[in-house]
């Protein structure tokens, strides 16, 4: 049985799902303890978890593969009202649900969580990409606002700011989320902000076009973006500039492309979505991993059939 974790209505997991032959279980873990059961057994050395979700029970045991996809959190039913309770019920719950993944010998996508985990961070997977030979833009992660005025003249004035973790914002009711921005003398001059958080500091690398590079198992989709042809998404390609003309499917040098599968592999997962930076001279720059990005867009808007690769791997 193919395990996929996601919520209602995804619709990336929705693009695979139906590719899958033989028994498989689309579940959220949101639905859990409210909606669902749990019951993990160990008698005489055996080890039984069942999940019983709609009524029916699932053998855990039978599962496969693992699609991490989107999972939600235990959610506690309203009428468990006292906040301090509330609390303690959605931790037992998580740790229950940590110990049912980390129990399980399936085959998992993108990977085990710790395994996640530590590939999503940034300080880790910039200094692993540099020890597999990527070039890698100098960097500075600091909260000590001293370090931002040298770092500013020593790139010439050409600075990007950027957050150590992709975590949106809600300010004012409102939700924010942090793009990675160039930095003036206006944010030198209110550097001393900087010693509330730590932030990434790196040289703006010159862009001909970027690439989002998604890999599955073995195998590599590259899709080129031409970033600098608006004004919005010159700094950052997230900003989502509405021309499909934009973006297109793309090949990448062989050596670079084998260097990517690498990255993936050595924090032991099966799935990573790489930010490339291809200069006017060629060069291709290491920007970012993200161990479990998202891809439905690429093959909407370039045809790069990523859910069939998700679907075979999981299937294999």
């Amino acid at each position: 049985m193919i395990l996929t974790l996601s919520e209602p209505g995804d619709t990336t997991a929705g693009l695979v799902v139906p590719r899958l032959t033989g028994p498989c279980l689309w579940w959220d873990p949101a639905s859990f303890p409210g909606e669902s059961r749990i019951t993990a057994s160990l008698v005489g050395g055996e080890r039984r978890i069942v999940l019983t979700t709609g009524g029916v029970p699932y053998d855990l045991g039978q599962v496969s593969a693992i699609w991490d996809r989107r999972p939600g959190q235990p959610r506690i039913p309203v009428v468990v009202t006292d906040p301090a309770h509330r609390e303690w019920a959605a931790s037992t719950a998580a740790e229950l649900l940590e110990g049912v993944w980390a129990s399980l010998p399936a085959r998992r996508l993108p990977g085990r969580r710790e395994d996640v985990r530590l590939a999503q961070n940034k300080l880790v997977h910039l200094a692993r990409a540099a020890e597999l030979g990527f070039s890698v833009p100098e960097t500075v992660m600091t909260n000590d606002p001293a370090e931002l005025a040298p770092f500013w003249e020593r790139t010439g004035g050409e600075l990007v700011t950027k957050t150590t973790y992709p975590a949106d914002l809600t300010l004012y009711g409102e939700r924010h989320h942090a793009y990675t921005s160039a930095a003036d003398r206006r944010h030198l001059r209110s550097r001393h902000r900087l010693r509330h958080a730590p932030a990434i500091l790196q040289p703006n690398v010159p862009k001909a076009v970027e690439l989002r590079v998604t890999v599955v198992g073995e195998r590599v989709f590259t899709a080129e973006i031409d970033s600098q042809a608006g004004a919005s998404t010159r700094q950052d390609w997230r900003h989502y500039e509405d021309s499909a003309e934009r973006y297109r499917a793309g090949k990448l040098p062989g050596e670079v492309e084998a260097r990517c599968v690498e990255l993936v592999r050595s924090f032991g997962l099966s799935f990573g979505a790489l930010d490339l930076i291809v200069t006017p001279e060629g060069e291709h720059v290491f920007v970012d991993l993200n161990p479990n990005g998202q891809w439905a867009w690429i093959e909407d808007l370039t045809g790069l059939p990523i859910s069939a690769a998700v679907a075979e791997w999981l299937a294999a």
